[in-house]
């Protein structure tokens, strides 16, 4: 799995002009998966991206976790983040999930970060989004369970 996290102060995700999520401070999360993603590659992310210390502390220092400060996780499903653009003008997507497999994995990501006490939100899976967010920092990382320690 892969995911694009943004540290926000806001942001709100829209399908066909109907608010569908939104969050305050918090993180938006662009969530993509692969066919090769287990169960195992999905709580590793959603740990990884629940206790990342990206938050700043009382001295403005990145010390705190979005369980810390009590903000919310936006998901949005984004099959483009496997996006192949070496060969061509013309990323592939090959390596991307297959819809129903995607979905599964999403919402039992969204389920997973839930259940730890997390306030979520989602955009609707294989929907048009329009995605707004006020990125604070800005703070975008990157993380990827492919490259994952064992």
């Amino acid at each position: 799995m892969r995911a694009c996290i943004q540290r926000v102060s806001q942001a709100q995700v829209v399908v066909d002009g109907e608010v569908t999520g939104a969050i305050e401070q918090g993180l938006v999360v662009l969530l993509g998966v692969t066919t090769q993603d287990t169960e195992a590659d999905l709580t590793w992310l959603a740990e990884k991206i629940i206790h990342l210390r990206i938050f700043a502390d009382a001295e403005g220092k990145m010390n705190r976790s979005l369980l810390d400060v009590g903000g919310a996780m936006l998901v949005v499903s984004q099959f483009t983040l496997y996006g192949d653009c070496r060969k061509g003008r013309r990323p592939s997507f090959i390596d991307a999930a297959p819809p129903a497999q995607a979905e599964r994995m999403y919402e039992d990501f969204v389920t997973y970060v839930a259940g730890q006490g997390v306030a979520t939100a989602t955009g609707r899976f294989r929907a048009d989004m329009r995605l707004s967010l006020t990125n604070d920092g800005p703070v975008t990382i990157w993380i990827d369970s492919a490259a994952r320690s064992a």
